[in-house]
């Protein structure tokens, strides 16, 4: 039968085989910004477009060419599918009174957002992110460990090879004279540049500098850099920065041409560079947004984050050969024969379930040789089979999948064996290590 419907281009369907890798990178980016004191924070899949537009900027290909914007039931209200996470989180800070908590306020987040743009590796139109934000500081510490925590996230993953790239694009005074040493630069190249840079020359000419064209990015090579304009206050906390990763311990280079593509950055702004990922290089990017909670309404507060996607994340895994331990496998299998067995073996099942085992018996009526062959089809790890005499005797014989060995066990008994399997596997960890070393 032909497939009548599938799914939409640039989207994806994580499929039980895949979904423990993503749930264990999950897991670790959650548990490791944990350690740095960052509490998850949930917001809706859509917001009132006028957000975006105001904090990312209309300047931007975001706005300009990639948001899914709709309106609502045939009203003038006009809403859209989150492009980035920061945005939702700020309104979410704002509405919900979260700045009156300790401050500096660490949120994090786990987000599946929506771009509109030729898909292509590790860049979807949905895709799925996580993020950390982090409020109430000015000081050039914060953004140190902000850095620093997706920093330990890589290591913690094993993945190497990355170069961490730091620029500082300024405050709105010192950018104002960049702006206009840019546009200065740029006009004497306007029968160049494409209709896109046109635009932005009158209202940012820095967006010119983050351009796909290559007739752009080539004419963009010899622009002015910012830090070549930076006020003194930028300049103290641009080294700051710097001289607290190097007492961290965390390398960097400076990339003068890092703008990044959101119009709500200022002074810091970094990312996580891979040459593992050919063009799509970039696995990490943030950087500090001083002005953007007060730009929507807020009190003057300090703020910064990163955004890293979980796609590319996976593929720069794969692409170094780290392994991702393999999902829990079914520990016991429960085979029967007949009506009373059949029911002696869902008690069964159920009572080790709760005591924490990955346990499965048959939930379909296959006969016996269909069970077992589908306990090896599951990878169960031990199986036994019930039938009168197991029943009479309240004892049946486990058989090793791996090893062949059986054993006769009490049905009481099952869960110290279940126990023991687990206490082998750690074992078998440590011999493993041990060797290894």
């Amino acid at each position: 039968m032909a497939v009548q419907y599938r799914a939409p281009r640039g989207t994806q369907d994580v499929l039980p085989s895949q979904s423990y890798r993503w749930r264990f990178v999950e897991d670790l980016v959650t548990e490791v910004s944990a350690l740095y004191g960052f509490r998850q924070i949930r917001f809706p899949t859509f917001e009132h477009t006028e957000l975006f537009t105001r904090s990312v900027g209309d300047t931007t290909d975001v706005v300009q060419k990639e948001m899914y914007t709709f309106t609502v039931n045939g009203t003038e209200r006009s809403i859209t599918l989150r492009p980035e996470g920061t945005a939702g989180t700020m309104r979410a800070v704002l509405e919900r009174g979260l700045l009156n908590e300790a401050l500096p306020l660490k949120l994090s987040y786990l987000t599946s957002c929506f771009r509109y743009e030729k898909p292509q590796a590790g860049r979807l139109r949905e895709f799925h992110q996580f993020g950390v934000e982090m409020l109430g500081s000015a000081s050039p510490a914060a953004d140190a460990e902000v850095i620093g925590v997706a920093d330990e996230i890589f290591h913690t993953m094993g993945i190497k090879n990355l170069e961490i790239q730091l620029n500082s694009i300024g405050c709105p005074e010192c950018r104002a004279k960049y702006h206009a040493a840019l546009k200065a630069y740029f006009e004497g190249y306007k029968g160049q540049l494409c209709e896109t840079c046109l635009t932005r020359l009158e209202k940012n000419p820095m967006r010119i500098l983050d351009c796909k064209s290559p007739v752009c990015a080539e004419i963009a090579k010899d622009a002015p850099v910012m830090l070549d304009y930076l006020c003194d206050d930028c300049r103290v906390h641009f080294d700051g920065v710097k001289k607290r990763l190097d007492v961290m311990g965390i390398p960097y280079v400076i990339n003068p041409k890092i703008v990044r593509g959101l119009d709500y950055y200022t002074k810091t702004v970094f990312e996580f560079v891979s040459n593992d990922l050919g063009a799509q290089s970039t696995v990490c990017g943030g950087g500090r947004y001083d002005g953007l909670i007060e730009q929507l309404g807020g009190a003057k507060t300090p703020g910064l984050g990163f955004a890293m996607g979980l796609e590319r994340l996976l593929m720069i895994m794969d692409a170094q050969g780290i392994e991702i331990p393999k999902e829990r496998a079914c520990e016991l299998y429960i085979a029967n024969i007949g009506e009373e067995a059949g029911i002696k073996a869902s008690a069964l099942t159920n009572s080790l379930r709760r005591e924490g085992f990955y346990v499965e018996c048959d939930s379909v009526g296959r006969s016996l040789k269909a069970q077992m062959k589908y306990a090896g089809k599951i990878g169960a790890r031990m199986s036994m089979v019930l039938g009168d005499d197991e029943l009479a005797g309240g004892a049946a014989k486990v058989k090793n999948m791996a090893t062949g060995e059986v054993r006769e066990l009490k049905f009481e008994d099952l869960s110290d064996a279940l126990y023991d399997l687990g206490v082998e596997d750690i074992l078998a960890a440590i011999e493993e290590d041990q060797e290894e070393r």
